[in-house]
Formats: C-alpha cells, structure tokens, sequence
C-alpha cells in the first residue's frame, strides 16, 4: 500500500465527506404537502401519543450522533472543537459505507464531563444511538456510564470498547489455535491503562482471565501505589513480584500494547511464555515492530493497528455492525452480552473459508485460519451479516430490545441482501 500524501489527503477531504440525501419524493404540490405541512402534522401527532412511533415515521431509527469533544483525536491531543470534525466525519462514511447506518458528526465546544452530558442528553430524542470519540481518558469513562444511566438509546466509546471488541476476537481465535493456553491462568501484561486498554482489560476478566497486569507510564499498577484513579484502581495487583514493565512481561503468555512506539525490546520478548500473543497496537509505530519480534520468535501470534501487517486491529470491524444490530431491534442498551457477541461472531468468521473478492481486495492469492488470520478482514462484507444478527439476538436475550417479533434468520438473509449493495 502507497503512502498517502499530505496533499491527497487535503484534497480528498476538501468539501468535507459526508452530505444529506431525500429518500422520499418532493417533485408535486402533493408530494410537498406531504412531506411538510399539513400532512407532516400526522406523524407528529401519532408520535405524541407514543414516542417509540418515532422509529417508524422518521430516520431516528437508522441515525446516529457521532459526538466529540475533541479532546483525544487520534494521537494527536486535545485540537479544540472543530478540528476534530474530520475524523468524526470519517466516523460517519464508515457507519454508512459498511452497514447503511445514517451518521452525523457533532463537535462540542464545551469541556467538562457535566456539559458535555448535558449537551448529549439535549439533542438525544435525534437519533437511535450515540457514538461517543475522541474524548480522553479518564473523563470518558464517566460521561459513557451516566449516559447510559439517563438515555434510553445505545451508547457506545468506541475508542473504548471497538478495540475490546476486536483484540477479544483476536484472543478467542488465538486460544483455538493453542488449545494449551487456558483463559483463566495464563498471565496477560496490558502496557497503557487509558480508555482502550481498561476496556479491553474488563472484557477478557469476563472471557475468564484471572491474571491481568497492567503498566502506565509510572510502572505496574499495584495496591501500592497511591496515585491511581478509580477505574486504575479495578486493576490494581496486591503483589510486588514486579515493578517495572521488563520485570512484568517475563513469562507472560500475551502482550498488549495500547501506549507508544518502540516500548518493548526483543530481550523483552524472548522472555516470553511458549507461543506468546503479542497484540501490539500502538499507531503508526507499535510498542515492537512485527519484523523485530519475528527476529527472536517463529511462535508468535502477532496482531497490530495497521493496514501493511497481518491481523489488523480495525475498529471499523466493530461499530458499525453493533449499531445495525442494536437498532434494528430498537435496542436501549449497549450490554457486555451484546459486545462478547460481536467478539465470537467476529472469532467464528474467521474461521470460514475466505471468498475471492476479499482477497482480490487485498491483493492475496490465499488466506485462511492460522497465525497470520485470526481477525477477519475489514472488507470482508459478511462481517454484516455475521456480527449484526448476533448482537441483536444477544439483545433480545438481554431484554433490552423493544420489537415484539423479530426472526433472527429472516434478518440474516435481509443482510446478506444488504451487504451486496454496499
């Protein structure tokens, strides 16, 4: 793959990316009487006397916010407010692009976890689901648990739980292929405690690890320590068996790197467990590049955040499917149950057989289950059709889905139909 120039990439987004198109028409007299007053005052009424109505005489249910502060766009900090739209604009052609879900970019200009709520809370009756981005650590954290508390509708921090979702994916594919591995005692060192890597952390404690060490950029997190914030402190060992990350990661058995580049040395590697994971994912430049760790270990099942090494950490493999599935069930929540299920489903399609299309979309001659494939590709189109159903039926199970019938296998097929014209 070519590096994309600076200019190609300001060109491209001259304009910006994202538009709005009528879906009904509005060429007659009629038609426009229909659409605006007085027939438009119909719908309204129905929807007075029951707001769920609303998904069926308008876009809400098929339209999500993607909302930021821009206080963490991508490595690049805090830029303000507006700076960050091009990214959530980006956001947006993904939801569109791989699941047919309306997006709409919103910049707040306001700051505290308190605003920023309140600002969220005022415009939610717009949409079916909010994604929340770009907003660092650990305010993040508070603004997604009190409004999921307060709002009837999904709420998602991607940079949170997108990459939870996927490296689970990764980790239950990379458990099959080493059926030695047991969840439950094999020792995982995490380097970084931001939002990604506590969000991770929590979805492989219910996977079944018992032994999880994480490292920030002042050492192991322990009981010790007295400078750790609530969602740190969850984390936090009772042992002083290590301090520092070289010490942590001696025998692990999986390295998850959510930090910076070129952390982690080759010494620190070989002094890894038999057959190590080694999820690596620190953009563009990981915690060790791949090469580097091939250098001192054929064992390795390695995964990173980029396009150019096997097993990418795409989050795009996330979002836009868990929204499909939670919308199109009318879904309240975002529950652990719905996220685990996007995680296996996304394990599960991994293991298939890999059509011609994907890959002469990446430009390879095969490509099947085993070290270098235990994460499906992201233009794989039947992540659709793999991932939606699934979270929607964990939904349902979950009773936070509020349709009165739905036939998982009938939606299935309506999805497959779906994805042909994506």
């Amino acid at each position: 793959m070519q590096k994309v120039t600076k200019e190609e990439a300001l060109n491209y987004h001259i304009g910006g990316k994202i538009g709005i198109e009528i879906k009904k028409p509005c060429t007659t007299q009629r038609e426009l009487s229909l659409a605006y007053t007085p027939g438009v005052a119909e719908p309204c009424l129905e929807i007075a006397k029951d707001r769920l109505l609303a998904y069926k005489y308008t876009n809400k249910g098929n339209l999500v916010a993607v909302i930021s502060d821009s206080s963490a766009v991508l490595g690049l900090g805090d830029l303000g407010d507006v700076a960050g739209k091009p990214v959530m604009e980006g956001k947006a052609v993904l939801f569109k692009k791989f699941a047919n879900i309306d997006a709409y970019d919103i910049e707040l200009s306001v700051k505290s976890v308190d605003d920023i709520v309140n600002a969220v809370k005022a415009i939610a009756p717009t949409f079916g689901g909010i994604n929340l981005e770009d907003i660092k650590a650990p305010k993040c954290f508070e603004i997604e648990e009190r409004l999921k508390q307060e709002l009837d509708i999904p709420i998602m921090h991607d940079d949170q739980h997108g990459t939870a979702i996927i490296t689970t994916a990764g980790l239950i594919n990379a458990l099959r292929l080493d059926p030695s591995k047991d969840i439950s005692t094999m020792k995982i060192v995490i380097i970084g405690a931001g939002a990604a890597a506590i969000a991770c952390a929590k979805m492989y404690k219910l996977l079944g690890a018992n032994n999880i060490i994480m490292v920030d950029s002042k050492g192991v997190i322990t009981t010790r320590r007295h400078d750790l914030n609530r969602y740190k402190e969850e984390f936090a060992i009772d042992s002083d068996c290590c301090i520092n990350l070289k010490e942590a990661i001696e025998g692990a058995d999986m390295l998850l790197g959510l930090s910076g580049p070129d952390l982690v040395t080759k010494d620190m590697i070989k002094s890894m467990n038999k057959n190590p994971i080694i999820f690596v994912l620190s953009n563009p430049t990981p915690e060790i590049l791949p090469e580097k760790i091939l250098e001192v270990r054929d064992d390795a099942i390695i995964a990173t955040g980029r396009s150019d090494y096997p097993n990418q950490v795409n989050n795009v493999l996330g979002f836009p499917f868990i929204f499909r599935g939670a919308l199109d069930v009318r879904a309240s929540h975002i529950t652990e149950h719905m996220k685990m299920a996007a995680a296996v489903a996304l394990a599960d399609l991994a293991k298939e057989e890999v059509p011609k299309e994907v890959l002469e979309a990446y430009e390879l001659d095969e490509l099947s289950f085993g070290k270098d494939y235990i994460i499906p590709k992201p233009f794989d189109k039947r992540v659709l059709y793999y991932v939606a159903p699934a979270v929607a039926k964990a939904a349902i199970e979950d009773k936070v889905a509020r349709v009165k019938e739905f036939d998982i296998n009938r939606y299935k097929e309506e999805l497959k139909e779906l994805s042909k014209s994506l």
